[in-house]
């Protein structure tokens, strides 16, 4: 049938564009990338447990309750009730109900996190360290796994190593650009990872975990005796507890981003490119 024949007020219909499946993500990424979901999700909940004990940061050798904090999650007696407050150097933040001082048993309770985000969630120092080191050891095995890995299939030199052009002041500028639009690349360009994301990846992979595996390791004394180098680059345990914690806010930061990215750029199909590796384009160029 022509256009020319269709009925009055009828619009010609067009064929849906044909898709394809094209490969994305290898077995070695996506096996370590949902193993590396389920160690920090554990990590981040035992991890707060542990804090709770001490809610409290330091810089330097040393740490006590009379020193100055540069961060500490309080409960303040008021008139008015327990209330908690968060203190950020000179900034003090009203956190009631969230950090400080949050529910337990009904009722407001000291606590530097809630009871919700820790494991176990009821206070224990002792069960939090220890789920808290056997999944930091399996974090950091399968953190190994994927660095050789990737160095000896050439991935990050080929995948997320970024070229001289990518890194032009211009072209990084214009791909921010295009995010805060939340336009993302289409077709053949939505296969290879952008420069955004290859600094970003390539910052957590070399920066942030290896951070946060030296930064656990300066902490624990049975371990620190044998490698006392760490308590002199981190200047203190202290200090590492501190940079340990900042390390996890900005891990924390960056999957807050990546999800909503993944939400936003069409989430089927980027879930399934990380569970079978096969993502989907359309022929002419759109992602699907």
């Amino acid at each position: 049938m022509t256009t020319a024949s269709l009925p009055p007020g009828t619009l010609p219909q067009t064929a849906p564009s044909p898709r394809r499946l094209v490969p994305r993500h290898s077995a070695l990424v996506r096996v370590t990338h949902w193993v590396n979901v389920f160690c920090f999700s554990l990590l981040l909940m035992t991890g707060a447990q542990i804090f709770n004990a001490h809610p409290r940061l330091y810089w330097g050798q040393y740490g006590a309750d009379n020193d100055p904090a540069w961060l500490s999650l309080d409960a303040l007696n008021s008139n008015a009730g327990l209330r908690g407050v968060v203190h950020l150097g000179s900034l003090t933040i009203a956190s009631t109900g969230l950090l400080g001082a949050s529910k337990e048993d009904g009722a407001l309770a000291p606590r530097g996190f809630p009871a919700w985000l820790t494991i176990p969630s009821y206070q224990d120092l002792a069960a939090g360290r220890r789920w808290h080191l056997f999944f930091a050891w399996l974090f950091a095995i399968n953190g190994a796994v994927y660095l050789i890995g990737g160095l000896v299939s050439r991935h990050f030199r080929r995948d997320l190593l970024p070229t001289k052009g990518e890194l032009a002041p211009a072209h990084l500028a214009q791909e921010v650009l295009d995010h805060a639009k939340l336009h993302f690349p289409k077709g053949e360009a939505a296969r290879r990872y952008n420069v955004l994301q290859k600094l970003t990846y390539m910052g957590v992979a070399f920066v942030l975990l290896p951070l946060m595996v030296l930064t656990g390791l300066t902490m624990s004394p049975g371990l620190d005796s044998a490698f006392h180098v760490l308590l002199d680059v981190f200047g203190g345990r202290p200090s590492a507890r501190s940079l340990h914690f900042i390390c996890a806010s900005l891990l924390v930061a960056f999957v807050v981003v990546h999800v909503v990215m993944v939400l936003v750029s069409g989430v089927w199909n980027n879930l399934r490119s990380m569970v079978t590796g096969k993502y989907a384009i359309d022929a002419d160029g759109d992602a699907q």
